[in-house]
């Protein structure tokens, strides 16, 4: 597996260490990082009254616990959060950002699933649109047009899931082999929507990105 959610809480294994049973593989921490999140945002646009939350509503496992991660870490933070919920098959945006518009939201973050990610570049759009920096948990939104993301490296997930993949053809039980969590994270920015939504970020912050998009 390489999954963004905690696989001893979703019951997927016993323990990182012993997972036991037929399943290991890698975890990205995804839903650990709402606290880094938010306190990026903050660092970046300081005067954040309101932050809206743009998620899947019929996702129940991993967007639903994402937004409720959020919860936590901005009662925290001592932020306001507005819950902006979309559905597939069609989820629509449009009236979902025009609910952001009208609650002040100063602010947005993204939960990255399977139906989000289909609609990055939409996403991003309306963000830059209506003015909104935005926070998203794939460095691929903001190859897209997202303002900022902080996450584990995808591709060196996938990559290491291989070592399990390989270890396991050759006989090794996954329940004996550890659940393994990434040790690096990346923070990107794309200078490009900054500019266009008119936002300058603190060269402070900036001077702490892995990667920056101009």
């Amino acid at each position: 597996m390489v999954t963004q959610e905690d696989p001893v809480s979703t019951g997927l294994v016993v323990s990182l260490a012993h997972p036991g049973g037929n399943v290991t593989g890698v975890t990205s921490l995804s839903r650990d990082l709402g606290s880094k999140r938010l306190g990026l945002l903050k660092d970046i646009v300081p005067k954040i009254s309101r932050i809206g939350v743009l998620w899947d509503r019929s996702d129940a496992t991993s967007a639903a616990l994402g937004f409720k991660e959020y919860q936590a870490a901005a009662t925290g933070l001592k932020t306001s959060l507005q819950s902006l919920e979309v559905t597939g098959p069609n989820p629509d945006f449009e009236g979902v950002f025009q609910t952001a518009v009208k609650a002040r939201i100063s602010a947005l973050i993204t939960i990255r699933n399977f139906l989000l990610n289909r609609y990055q570049k939409q996403i991003a759009d309306l963000a830059i649109r209506n003015h909104l920096p935005s926070l998203c948990e794939r460095v691929d939104y903001v190859e897209a047009g997202c303002l900022v993301s902080y996450s584990s490296n995808d591709s060196d997930n996938y990559r290491r899931a291989a070592y399990f993949v390989d270890r396991i053809l050759k006989g090794a039980k996954p329940g004996d082999l550890p659940v393994e969590q990434p040790t690096k994270f990346e923070f990107v920015v794309n200078l490009k929507t900054a500019k266009q939504i008119g936002l300058v970020i603190p060269p402070e912050v900036l001077a702490r990105a892995n990667r920056i998009i101009r």
